[in-house]
């Protein structure tokens, strides 16, 4: 097993807490990274992780990843996730996620839990009912629902600034982008690209999703890791993590990777690669930083017109990390990390 104690100061959380239930079943992680910039604030995912070793690893991973988000983003929180490690499908329950958001109380606001994979905004109604400390909650209760949508529109507006880096234009029309994952976000971003002219190719486990695509979108489905191979403009990936790495890097055929899974390169070295071949990589907490800024409007009064003019701003991020990374001569992933770590330290420096 992992030396929980390496791994927390590796990565330099603050906080990770182990959480059980005998009653309801209940076996959760929340890794609280860093709150240098306000509360934690990250999603919970319910998950059948086939070790605890990967269930830490993911929470640390994405919790770091939360940090970086908000700090890039510019938003007044920290970063945290946490997972339950369960399959959603067959082990969720209302004493379970209750158990759960008594953990979470417990905290006194250092963590603020939304939505993830596996958890839905009802779970995340029924949490409500036990603690305060949830965001993304229904638009019936002054929340800003589900964050889907957002991040959908986000990752869009990042890849307008894409294309235009890469073929001075930021029109979709004629560009073929690749879809990988064609869940509530990757289904929404979808729509999104059709509408702006896009030619699509899509990937899903789900052959039902891929069906609804090639109905409603025109798009041209592609089986399992074929979606790497795939001559196109825009490879987006809209799953889970870790899919670029040495393996796939050598099947890429594509200008620019940008999509909305978290942490999509296996290795940040993958990045460099990425460079060298003269692919574009949209650093991903950068480019699936909507969901976040949309819920962090929850905080001062939910807006939805105000909240998604700060969700387009991620075109600007988006043009800010390519300039850095040309100035610096480093990759973009290195770029955005200098960027969110620029504002920590100002902040840790005034402090």
């Amino acid at each position: 097993m992992t030396n929980i104690f390496e791994k927390i100061q590796v990565e330099g959380h603050e906080q990770v807490l182990i959480c059980s239930d005998p009653v309801s079943g209940l076996r959760a992680l929340i890794a609280i990274h860093n709150t240098a910039l306000g509360p934690a604030l990250g999603g919970c995912r319910m998950w059948p992780y086939d070790s605890f070793d990967a269930a830490l690893s993911d929470v640390l991973r994405l919790s770091r990843a939360m940090t970086y988000k908000a700090a890039v983003s510019d938003l007044p929180l920290g970063g945290g996730k946490s997972v339950i490690w369960g399959d959603a499908e067959k082990d969720k329950t209302p004493a379970l996620l209750e158990a759960f958001a008594g953990h979470i109380e417990a905290l006194g606001g250092r963590y603020i839990v939304a939505e993830d994979v596996g958890i839905t905004l009802a779970d995340i109604e029924a949490m409500r009912r036990i603690t305060s400390y949830v965001a993304g909650h229904a638009l019936a209760h002054g929340g800003s629902g589900d964050p889907s949508p957002a991040t959908a529109q986000g990752v869009f507006s990042g890849m307008r600034a894409c294309l235009e880096e890469v073929y001075g234009d930021a029109s979709f029309k004629g560009k073929r982008v690749a879809v990988q994952g064609l869940g509530k976000v990757g289904s929404a971003l979808a729509r999104l690209l059709h509408e702006a002219g896009a030619a699509l190719y899509v990937s899903d486990m789900d052959p039902e999703r891929v069906a609804r695509a090639i109905r409603d979108y025109g798009a041209d489905p592609i089986h399992g890791h074929e979606v790497y191979r795939v001559d196109c403009d825009v490879f987006a990936p809209c799953a889970l993590g870790g899919i670029i790495n040495a393996r796939s890097i050598e099947s890429l055929s594509c200008r620019i990777v940008a999509g909305a899974a978290n942490n999509q390169l296996d290795d940040l070295k993958i990045a460099d690669e990425l460079r060298r071949r003269k692919i574009l990589y949209a650093p991903d907490y950068v480019l699936n930083a909507g969901g976040l800024i949309n819920i962090a409007e929850e905080l001062r009064g939910y807006d939805p017109v105000r909240a998604y003019e700060k969700v387009n701003l991620i075109y600007d991020r988006m043009k800010a990390v390519f300039a850095r990374a040309k100035k610096e001569s480093v990759s973009t992933a290195a770029a955005a990390e200098q960027l969110a770590e620029q504002r920590l330290n100002a902040k840790r420096n005034h402090v």
